[in-house]
């Protein structure tokens, strides 16, 4: 069994059954006897929770069996008038599939980035570009879900009294006027070196345009080698905000970092840029002591309610946007390409819109 500290709490101890991750790992590790080990753990264990949730499909589909449909829809079934081509129905007659891509586009896009956003997002924010150890944002996270999570419900019923759209509208468009200061606000309170250090040592991507790439790798295999891409990724991996310039066109890109410049024609460019962040006084992750965690919650707390605006009442509103007899097919497909696509797609659209 392994028993997962953060560095700062580690108990004391001399016997090498406890030891100290290497410095780019904030965590220690503390041995207390037989477990499934590292090892097994990264060959198969990390399968096992994906495994066991076929005990939460199973109670899903006892749920749903368990369920009656509306009167309204077996109604329908008595008579007779259901779909016997919902597919083609749905989409394939004008007046449906106009509903259809009005859902996407209109709800179910936005609703899947506000809430991938506030749940998912800024984990991968808070972790990647604040640099807070993933233990303490996880934590920070789910402080803000216990919180927030409640209004799924509220708006959900305020929606029945004041209408589906005024409440979702108003998430959507709380979310396009305040998620920079959010997320402004986040960095801040989280790591407060970095916005230092962001302010004292600006930094500067001089790059013959033409090679710069916009950086979507949503999937891991495309291959970004210009030197200007280069400069781009090393840079955002490391948290760290950056002006453009143009260059003289053909020539290798080259950045500066206050008053330091580092060509990306030297060899270790990666580690030479790392070195001049660092010493700009960049952070290499944030100082636990640092974080204000009291106003990161209530900010984290704040995505959260924007994701309860859009997503309570989403549910209600394609239902009622389509017909009795071929409303599953229709609602389906766009809430699930809203959400799979626009949403799943987020952190490596942001990486590229950041980068």
């Amino acid at each position: 069994m392994i028993k997962l500290y953060l560095n700062d709490d580690m108990p004391q101890r001399s016997d090498p059954e406890c030891y100290n991750a290497n410095d780019k790992n904030p965590y220690a590790f503390e041995d207390f006897g037989p477990g499934i080990g590292e090892t097994n753990f990264n060959e198969y264990g990390w399968r096992i929770p994906f495994l066991l949730s076929v005990v939460l499909l199973g109670v899903s589909v006892w749920i749903r069996l368990k369920l009656n449909e509306s009167p309204l829809f077996l109604r329908m079934k008595e008579l007779g008038l259901a779909s016997k081509r919902p597919l083609t129905e749905a989409f394939g007659e004008w007046a449906n599939a106009k509903m259809a891509i009005l859902a996407l586009f209109g709800a179910a896009a936005g609703e899947a980035v506000v809430w991938y956003s506030g749940q998912f997002y800024a984990l991968f924010f808070l972790t990647q570009t604040v640099k807070v150890d993933p233990v303490r944002a996880q934590i920070m996270i789910a402080i803000a879900l216990a919180i927030g999570s409640p209004g799924f419900v509220l708006f959900g019923w305020l929606s029945d009294k004041v209408g589906r759209k005024p409440v979702m509208l108003t998430g959507f468009a709380l979310a396009a006027i305040t998620y920079f200061p959010i997320f402004w606000g986040i960095t801040h309170f989280a790591n407060p070196a970095l916005e230092r250090a962001l302010a004292s040592s600006p930094v500067v991507i001089v790059a013959d345009s033409t090679e710069c790439s916009f950086q979507f790798n949503p999937v891991g295999t495309a291959n970004f080698t210009s030197s200007c891409d280069v400069a781009r990724a090393a840079l955002v991996a490391r948290s760290v905000n950056y002006k453009s310039e143009e260059g003289p066109i053909g020539q290798e890109a080259f950045v500066k970092v206050g008053n330091e410049t580092i060509s990306t024609t030297i060899a270790n460019f990666t580690q030479h840029l790392g070195d001049a962040i660092i010493a700009h006084g960049y952070p290499a992750k944030a100082d636990p002591a640092e974080i204000n965690h009291v106003v990161t919650v209530a900010l984290l707390t704040l995505l959260v309610v924007y994701a309860t605006l859009v997503y309570g009442p989403i549910a209600a509103w394609l239902v009622e946007l389509f017909p009795t007899r071929i409303r599953y097919t229709a609602m389906s497909l766009p809430y699930h390409i809203g959400n799979g696509w626009f949403g799943g797609f987020l952190p490596a659209t942001v990486f590229a819109i950041v980068a």
